[in-house]
């Protein structure tokens, strides 16, 4: 297999949300800043124009354990495949209680890096080879860079419509456990602490704030102390410059009785470029789950939808939950 990289971070309170639980956001950062450190290293192994790596793709991420401050999260990235132009990082994530010396896997993600030349942002660097165990191993990497190709492509086109912001729902005329009511908004200027060496934002960085977002929605309708237990696979079709306001928003769109997933869009605005116009930049879905203050789920409230466009959202939402629960049956099995 490639090279490998190990990060490890002791929670925080500013880590944490009002309960402790570490936030879904800043595993998801970790993660990808290590993604970015091999990635970047790798494709600069060989001769030619220096490069950084670019977030191009994280695979769906499920949240298998909560993590708490003071904890340590241990993040371990390795590359599992390279094509000509892209390189495939596998992350694993491990919490520790320094304490009493427990550990626990929390997190496996696989994201794909995209290198883009320093001299010239427009321009994608060739990817050095990496060797690979055995030849059925690279048969594997190139069905899994053929189908995630296939599902940019795909999702490239239907990017949703664009939502207007809503920092704070109009509580006198929405309903609780409506759309309307828990939908939300952030906006945040993209300063040079967000960015790569190219001045485009972190994908980790966007992430973070999907999360925040998503979060805001979940606890708005739930009520109670809300954690990120998955994310589906997020596509970044355009990046994000230095300078340009993000507005990101979140709506929910479908809830079981055990978790809700709510979709979230991101939109950049550059103020220096104001000619280039606003434009769609990611798109993801996130699921999170209620929970107690003894940390067990509880059951999530049911939604009020409000027209067909709400129905049809749901009905898409509970086909995913439904497609999602299947694959997790089978991977079960599959291990067992």
């Amino acid at each position: 297999m490639g090279p490998k990289q190990q990060l490890s971070r002791i929670m925080r309170p500013d880590d944490a949300n009002i309960v402790g639980n570490v936030h879904g956001g800043t595993i998801l950062k970790m993660i990808e800043e290590a993604g970015c450190i091999i990635g970047t290293r790798h494709c600069n192994t060989q001769s030619g124009d220096r490069c950084a790596a670019q977030l191009a793709r994280v695979e769906r991420t499920d949240f298998l354990y909560p993590m708490f401050i003071g904890e340590v999260a241990h993040v371990s990235a390795e590359i599992t495949y390279a094509s000509k132009h892209s390189v495939e990082v596998q992350v694993h994530v491990m919490s520790e209680n320094i304490l009493t010396g427990a550990t626990k896997m929390t997190n496996r993600a696989a994201l794909w890096y995209v290198p883009f030349s320093l001299k010239n942002v427009d321009n994608v660097t060739e990817v050095p080879p990496i060797k690979y165990a055995s030849p059925g191993q690279e048969e594997e990497g190139k069905k899994r860079y053929e189908a995630q190709k296939m599902e940019r492509l795909e999702t490239k086109e239907r990017n949703g419509e664009l939502l207007m912001p809503v920092s704070a729902p109009d509580r006198t005329t929405k309903e609780p456990y409506t759309v309307g009511f828990s939908q939300s908004s952030l906006i945040h200027l993209v300063g040079p602490s967000d960015c790569t060496l190219h001045g485009f934002v972190h994908g980790g960085v966007t992430m973070k704030l999907m999360d925040e977002v998503a979060g805001i929605v979940a606890a708005r309708h739930c009520k109670t102390n809300i954690v990120t237990a998955s994310v589906d696979a997020i596509n970044f079709h355009r990046k994000i410059m230095k300078g340009c306001v993000v507005t990101v928003s979140g709506r929910a769109t479908f809830a079981s009785n055990k978790s809700m997933e709510i979709e979230v869009f991101v939109d950049a605005d550059p103020l220096i470029e104001a000619e280039k116009g606003k434009y769609r930049a990611v798109t993801a879905f996130f699921t999170y789950i209620s929970l107690d203050k003894q940390g067990k789920p509880l059951p999530i409230p049911p939604m009020k939808l409000e027209g067909d466009g709400e129905q049809r959202r749901f009905e898409d939402g509970k086909m995913r939950y439904l497609q999602n629960k299947a694959k997790r049956l089978a991977d079960k099995e599959r291990q067992q």
